[in-house]
């Protein structure tokens, strides 16, 4: 009967996650076609050995299971499995000890588990259902299980932390190629299946808990009823693979509005910390350097639990096991994008490798699997996150609103800030160990102030402003003149080889990689903002494959090349820097640190080794060949920032607070605000700014290794530092004007010029206290061409504009300047600007400069071409000009060491 095949694979589920279950209980109301289960208690050390988070489950609860069976359609219908209120509150692990108690218990059991060696058996045949039709039946009921989550409730509390997570609903079913509900089998020549996961209303919150663990007051949340889809497609090698080829799981969210008070702050911020931390496997241990996102230094091996669940036949269970075959070994410290790397096959398994059962499994002595049975193959991964618009709101506090006696107060709030994105793509593309990519970009961006700040209602909705007016950032294009570029070759696309009928093709290798998605490329998909980071780990010699489990490890030879280089592109921008954006900005940044907050990980104190070990020749010249390094690219195109004169100046209120000291409260009213038109401004232009930063991949490693020996090669020592270089294009300052008719052309102060900058500092420098040779710091500069040139008129404004900064007083209102100094620094006539007042112009033209510093010297060289001072006026027609020039060639330093400076 199909009852001997289909309840033991639903029970093996249920009762592993589920206390105090009867499986009697349970069997009976299967073979009814309905099963209702209600008030149960979740398996939380299991699902804890099965996860491997930091985190502990405090408590799960489910309030009803149901199982709905259809017998008579089972071919033609799914099984639906609907949970009603799903809650579960997790907190963080107390440090290594938990940690390594953890692991310990989990390596006893995993050791009981499969200290026997077993026989994994055939279920028993009917005579009138074919082994083939049985297994093409189960396989149809497992990819069409339907899953209704109603009321989802996640909690996580830490310190005095509460975020919590509830979900209204959540749905997932089988879909067709068109992406409607239907009930599919993986058939050739397509071998795909599709799913469908619906998520309604999704709120976030995130609120502060007193000593007693209760909330005060809540805040309001940080995202609201927000809904979004997600679609899964499942590429499989042949019709009887359990795990998928390539696995692509990408999610759309039309609109994501957040919202932030100044009390939320600190706490995002904490657990923006907290998901970093757990990036790098960092929690409750010191830091030995930093380690490679992707690689854990773990092996993965194959193991099968010798029992399924009490109460169920074992002869009938042995063909349908738990989802948890791929077990990683807890014996060395591994990062959270290594476990959910390593959780991938088994949130998609349901059996062995193509189905095989039979196989005999000797797990005695280690867990390592026999000969017989298949490789673990790495699929293919690809993830994505959409969003059209989205938007962050920041808050000011104000008090609380009245409540009734029992409940929390609700804290009200003041909407200060508010940045507004569009088109948003976050993409990750991964192959096992071998190779991680992740891209992310932003098609528009921009920032508006929004009410009022510190007692100013400078954009009160009584004020009579522009929007135009309150927008002070803005970066990119919007969507109407992009288009939905930001959705290219996404599930979302109907352009993408999967809704078309075909296999996507994905680029794996590192400089294929480089060549198709190069900066030109990514800001002609996006246009505000464009992140491309690639990890690729290629074996050394280029022969067979690679023992990945000495990756990571404290080993000064590498037995793999690595390769990290992440690339971020800025597109056009325009930041305007005035009183209104200036001190929301300085706010958020003061509400941002106001906490008390321990770091999660806590840097070694640095100890140098009285004996250390010298590298060995084979080792050196393994260093000599390739040495990974970690390179960051940045590249800013066309920005523009401007700093207009303060109308109002309270920084005595912030800068304090942000140096950690106490702020100044002697403010006694606020400033009546009034906007000033025209407004002065100091305006930078810039055409290009390229900045490169390079770091050894395992810096610690190589310097203990570098330093031991006697005389290492430049290569060797060059890869030692952490360098930088900064290259601008086209720089150029001067004054404008803001002016609600329009802004006037740039008045240049400072011409266009271009200029480069290179510095390296040497890593661990305590390695080399006994090497006076080995440069700490080096820097060169080179400016080709600078030169000044402004009017008496146009400095006594620029000093106009730089005490409106830097003189606040008590009152908060700023200096005013006169209209007949602003018409005289923009009087025109006939469309053209002219001045009769005196210009002074000072030229510097090829600029080196040198500096070298040492453990006991320090020495600097440096060359001028040409210096030129000139100030002149126009008295009736006729140019008076004073002029003075000359080249200077400076030079200082030790001479016994500068032969050896660059």
């Amino acid at each position: 009967m199909l009852e001997s095949y289909v309840t033991p694979l639903l029970m093996s589920y249920v009762n592993r996650y589920i206390k105090n279950l009867k499986p009697s209980d349970l069997q009976l109301s299967l073979w009814g076609g309905d099963v209702v289960l209600s008030k149960l208690d979740l398996k939380l050390d299991v699902l804890e050995q099965e996860l491997k988070l930091p985190f502990t489950f405090l408590s799960g609860h489910i309030h009803e299971l149901r199982i709905h069976v259809p017998w008579t359609k089972l071919g033609s219908e799914p099984v639906v499995i609907t949970i009603n209120t799903m809650e579960c509150i997790l907190k963080l692990k107390d440090g290594v000890q938990d940690e390594n108690e953890s692991s310990a218990s989990s390596r006893s059991a995993s050791e009981k588990s499969v200290s026997k060696p077993r026989r994994v058996q055939q279920s028993p045949t009917d005579p009138d259902l074919p082994p083939g039709y049985v297994q093409s039946l189960i396989r149809r009921v497992v990819n069409n299980v339907n899953v209704v989550v109603n009321n989802l409730i996640l909690k996580y509390v830490e310190d005095d932390i509460v975020l919590s997570v509830n979900i209204t609903s959540a749905e997932c079913y089988t879909v067709d190629e068109l992406w409607d509900r239907a009930f599919m089998d993986i058939t050739p020549p397509e071998l795909v299946l599709r799913k469908v996961i619906n998520f309604a209303d999704c709120t976030v919150c995130l609120d502060k808990r007193n000593a007693s663990g209760k909330i005060e007051f809540y805040q309001d949340p940080l995202l609201y009823k927000c809904s979004f889809k997600t679609r899964l497609h499942f590429t499989y090698h042949n019709i009887n693979s359990k795990i998928p080829a390539v696995i692509k799981i990408q999610t759309m969210v039309e609109s994501l509005k957040l919202s932030l008070t100044d009390q939320q702050l600190p706490m995002f911020v904490r657990v923006l910390e907290l998901a970093v931390a757990l990036y790098y496997g960092e929690i409750g241990a010191y830091r030995d350097g930093e380690r490679e996102e992707s690689i854990s230094g773990t092996e993965a091996v194959v193991s099968i639990p010798s029992t399924m669940g009490e109460g169920v036949d074992p002869a009938v269970s042995g063909q349908y096991l738990s989802p948890d075959q791929y077990v990683q070994k807890e014996d060395e410290e591994q990062g959270w994008v290594s476990w959910a790397w390593s959780f991938v096959p088994a949130i998609v398994s349901s059996g062995d490798e193509e189905g095989e059962a039979g196989f005999y499994t000797d797990t005695e002595g280690g867990g390592t699997p026999s000969p017989l049975q298949p490789p673990l193959r790495e699929p293919i991964v690809s993830v994505g996150f959409y969003c059209t618009k989205a938007s962050v709101t920041f808050k000011l506090t104000e008090g609380s609103s009245d409540s009734s006696y029992y409940s929390p107060q609700k804290v009200k709030s003041q909407e200060v800030l508010c940045v507004e994105q569009e088109g948003i793509t976050v993409e990750a593309l991964m192959m096992g160990e071998l190779f991680f990519d992740c891209q992310i970009g932003v098609v528009g961006c921009r920032a508006l102030c929004l009410k009022g700040i510190m007692g100013v209602w400078d954009f009160e909705d009584n004020m009579g402003r522009k929007e135009e007016d309150a927008v002070f950032f803005n970066c990119g294009e919007s969507l109407r003149s992009k288009g939905m570029t930001y959705l290219t070759n996404s599930l979302f696309d109907y352009r993408s080889p999967e809704n078309n009928g075909i296999h996507a093709e994905f680029i794996l290798d590192g400089n294929l990689h480089k060549e198709t998605y190069t900066e030109a490329a990514g800001m002609h998909r996006f246009g505000a903002f464009y992140m491309d980071y690639l990890y690729v780990l290629e074996n050394a010699s280029g022969k067979g494959p690679q023992d990945f489990s000495a990756v990571g490890k404290v080993d000064p030879v590498p037995l793999v090349q690595e390769t990290s280089v992440k690339r971020l592109v800025i597109g056009p921008l325009d930041l305007q820097l005035h009183s209104s954006a200036v001190h929301r900005i300085l706010k958020m940044f003061t509400c941002a640190m106001d906490h008390e907050y321990e770091p999660y990980c806590k840097h070694k104190p640095d100890m140098v080794e009285e004996c250390r070990v010298v590298a060995g020749e084979e080792e050196v010249a393994v260093l000599e060949e390739f040495i990974p390094t970690r390179l960051t690219c940045l590249t800013l195109l066309k920005a523009s920032i401007t700093v207009a004169m303060a109308e109002f100046n309270l920084l005595h209120m912030l800068i304090p607070a942000i140096l950690g000291q106490k702020s100044s409260t002697l403010q006694m009213s606020a400033p009546q605000y009034q906007p000033v038109r025209p407004l002065p401004a100091f305006r930078l232009q810039v055409e290009r700014v390229n900045l490169e930063h390079s770091v050894p991949m395992y810096g610690l490693e190589l310097i203990r290794t570098v330093s031991s020996l006697g005389q290492p090669s430049d290569n060797l020592l060059h890869h030692c530092y952490t360098h930088c270089y900064l290259k601008v294009f086209e720089l150029q300052a001067g004054l404008t004007l803001l002016d609600n008719e329009g802004t006037p052309p740039l008045l240049p102060i400072i011409p266009s010029f271009s200029t480069a900058l290179y510095g390296k500092i040497l890593q661990l420098p305590m390695y080399w206290s006994k090497r006076p040779s080995v440069s700490i710091t080096e820097c060169m500069f080179e400016l080709p061409h600078f030169m000044v040139q402004a009017t008496h008129p146009q400095m006594l404004l620029l000093n106009y504009v730089w005490q409106s900064w830097t003189h606040s007083t008590g009152s908060g209102a700023g200096p005013t300047t006169s209209d007949t100094l602003i018409n005289e620094v923009y009087r025109s006539q006939g469309g053209k600007r002219v001045s009769t007042a005196p210009t002074l112009e000072v030229l510097v033209q090829s600029v080196e400069l040198k500096v070298c510093q040492r453990t006991t010297v320090w020495c600097a060289s440096g060359t001028v071409g040409a210096v030129k001072v000139c100030a002149r006026t126009v008295v009736s027609q006729v140019t008076v000009q004073n002029e003075f020039s000359a080249g200077v060639h400076c030079r200082a330093s030790a001479p016994d060491v500068f032969q050896n400076c660059p």
